[in-house]
């Protein structure tokens, strides 16, 4: 995290004094479910940063890098390249007889565009790593407002997901049949998921932030033996301190 963080500001820097852009730092505790069958819901200790200075940005665990678009403004539409962690899978001896599947960095094209208060974007995204070798398109729709002191950004998350990902993360191979367990293959799916983060500021620069998703897994997924709950539920809470730089 120090080392992204430095990054962040050298880079910042290299901007006119005039042109300072808001910077959030902070830490907090992530939680996942998985859908599958006796395996456990993940919680792990998570660093926040947002910030966005139309060269490079970070939202959470996400970071991408312009190379065109118009970023001023109230309307406002760029190309990304973007990187994010896919946090969901299983060990091997968490499902028996069943070949691990990993956790894995995704990579890809994004584009965004935004007006006013409200955005749209979709990225298509590669498996960097080469675990589950394969692409998903992603397209999230939101707007901000507020209500009270309280700031929330609720959004509409689709994602068409390959059949080769479905099928890394869902299907059972034929060595792992086991007793009523039998081989599936999936096809391509549809996932849909809602989210929204909710701000309160403690003071003037620090605040908390949470984070709610849930997200309906595909019929393709669904219908996996191996699979035991239609959703993924996951939150963040998390403390942030915001400063110009």
């Amino acid at each position: 995290m120090r080392q992204i963080l430095i990054l962040i500001l050298v880079i910042i820097n290299l901007q006119a004094e005039d042109k300072k852009q808001n910077v959030t730092i902070g830490a907090g505790a992530f939680f996942q479910s998985q859908p599958y069958k006796n395996v456990d819901a993940d919680i792990i200790a998570s660093p926040v940063i947002f910030f966005d200075n139309s060269i490079i940005y970070v939202r959470w665990t996400r970071a991408g890098v312009y190379f065109l678009g118009d970023r001023e403004g109230d309307f406002a539409w760029g190309f990304s390249l973007t990187a994010q962690p896919r946090v969901y899978g299983y060990k091997s001896n968490d499902i028996s007889g069943m070949d691990e599947r990993k956790k894995t960095f995704e990579g890809g094209l994004a584009f965004s565009l935004k007006k006013d208060s409200a955005y749209i974007e979709t990225m298509l995204l590669t498996d960097i790593l080469d675990r589950h070798d394969s692409w998903i398109l992603k397209s999230e729709m939101g707007i901000d407002f507020k209500a009270g002191h309280f700031s929330f950004y609720p959004s509409l998350i689709l994602v068409y997901e390959s059949s080769k990902f479905l099928n890394y993360y869902y299907g059972v191979k034929k060595s792992e049949e086991l007793g009523s367990r039998k081989e599936y293959s999936p096809n391509d799916g549809l996932m849909v998921g809602v989210q929204t983060y909710i701000k309160y500021p403690i003071t003037q620069d620090i605040s908390t932030l949470i984070n709610l998703r849930v997200d309906k897994l595909s019929n393709e997924a669904t219908s996996s033996p191996i699979v035991n709950d239609d959703y993924i539920y996951s939150g963040l809470l998390s403390l942030i301190y915001t400063f110009k730089y």
